[in-house]
């Protein structure tokens, strides 16, 4: 006969018995309302969505926002079901999350770690959110990650492309959809090795801050393993809004290639004074200069314009993608907002919704169960193709897309256009791999809090 028992973490399960004569154990699941943080106590639960609603990443935001709102829709049984229709988990039923309607809350990150730190824990603390979503800045979610790492609360991360967060940073209340910075690089370097070739002299201008260092680091590390040489990296504060005394030096520097490790409003920036300088027009070394951007989205290329055209970088989603889970989105997405959804949307409502389903599948709201229920979850139909969240360092595995800036877009959503599909394989790396933190990054224990 089977007994019910808990795993290590607290998890609700069925199997033979340890011994006899043994007391049953507590259970933790959302009908005992006790043992884990904001543990539901009505007829609905609270989730809260961390966006930039302000700041450089603004733009973002708002698109993380729209998909966080479509995907509690869809959690409730409202619209089409979206991607619930495609989804290879079928734990959800369109009926909230274990029984209870879905509810939300939202807070402006402003694109700030104390902000964006100080918002989550209001919305922990004040409206009981039991999950938080979103961002579009790496030092954000690692602050973010940090603070429900404390409080007991799960953090499905949204935009955070820096190695640190599911490196150094890591935490066992986290968990990342999006790529990074290291799998920019691994997907990149045989694109821009086969078109520019090995003989290459780069100049890197770069954020000021850990998105910004690690992705550098990680384009410094693959195009000098295929034969470029570095010429120089210079850090640029967030806040910047005109880039031309940066852009300046690269003219007298001896590089042919200018890294431009921006993103949003910085990327646009910077990309229109370089255009400005008219650098791709240049001649260097013998070579018709080139730009690259390491990580794209379809908001920072519409902001951009004409300006990204041929212009190569990566992505963790494109909408043009044909899959059967990108098409059930773009649908969605298209039919609700009248465009079609950015990466960083695509991100937040495949995190909202593998939230709930890993709630479903463990059968209880308590953090840790849910951790259990992510880890090593693989699953396909959410827009991304094959996907696995592995255990170790609770970083998502699938492939990577590169693309460029399209030369003759037909409107203003398919101004890139996907290069190449770089097999998931060729950008995985060990959980213990240097730019991840070594030996020494470890996720620790799971919080339920309270």
């Amino acid at each position: 006969m089977s007994r019910l028992h808990l795993t290590r973490r607290g998890v609700l399960k069925t199997g033979a018995a340890a011994g006899t004569g043994l007391a049953m154990p507590t259970i933790l699941t959302a009908a005992s309302h006790a043992g884990y943080t904001n543990a539901p106590t009505g007829s609905s639960v609270t989730l809260g969505f961390n966006v930039p609603q302000t700041g450089p990443y603004a733009d973002e935001g708002a698109d993380e926002l729209l998909a966080q709102q479509l995907a509690v829709e869809h959690i409730n049984g409202e619209g089409d079901g979206g991607c619930l229709n495609t989804f290879t988990s079928k734990a959800l039923k369109g009926n909230g999350i274990l029984g209870k309607k879905v509810e939300y809350v939202t807070g402006d990150t402003q694109t700030k770690s104390d902000a964006a730190r100080a918002s989550a824990k209001s919305m922990i603390e004040k409206d009981g959110a039991i999950m938080i979503n979103g961002g579009s800045s790496s030092g954000v979610a690692v602050a973010v990650q940090g603070l429900c790492q404390e409080a007991g609360i799960i953090f499905m991360a949204g935009l955070t492309h820096a190695n640190d967060t599911t490196g150094k940073d890591r935490k066992a209340n986290g968990f990342r959809h999006f790529f990074n910075a290291y799998m920019s690089g691994a997907a990149l370097a045989p694109v821009l090795a086969n078109e520019m070739g090995n003989e290459r002299r780069a100049y890197h201008l770069t954020a000021d801050y850990n998105w910004g260092w690690t992705q550098e680091e990680s384009i410094v590390a693959s195009t000098e393993a295929m034969g470029w040489e570095t010429v120089n990296t210079v850090k640029t504060p967030l806040a910047s809004t005109d880039f031309s005394s940066y852009i300046t030096p690269v003219l007298n520097s001896g590089a042919d290639v200018l890294v431009l490790n921006h993103y949003g409003g910085n990327m646009v920036n910077s990309l229109s004074n370089a255009i400005q300088f008219d650098l791709l027009n240049k001649q260097v070394n013998g070579k018709d200069f080139k730009i690259v951007v390491p990580l794209y989205s379809e908001l920072m290329a519409a902001g951009a314009g004409e300006n990204i055209k041929g212009v190569l970088g990566s992505m963790n989603y494109n909408w043009q993608l044909n899959n059967e889970g990108s098409q059930q989105f773009v649908k969605s997405f298209g039919e609700k907002y009248g465009k079609p959804p950015s990466n960083s949307a695509q991100t937040c409502y495949a995190q909202v919704l593998l939230y709930a389903d890993a709630c479903e599948r463990a059968g209880t709201f308590n953090p840790c169960g849910v951790a259990e229920a992510l880890e090593d979850f693989e699953f396909d139909g959410l827009g991304n193709g094959k996907t696995l969240y592995r255990g170790a360092d609770h970083q998502c595995f699938k492939d990577v897309l590169v693309v460029r800036g399209a030369q003759n877009p037909t409107n203003a959503y398919d101004t890139l256009e996907i290069v190449e599909i770089t097999p998931v394989e060729n950008v995985t790396y060990a959980p213990n791999h240097p730019m991840f933190g070594g030996d020494e990054a470890s996720l620790g224990a799971c919080n339920p809090g309270a």
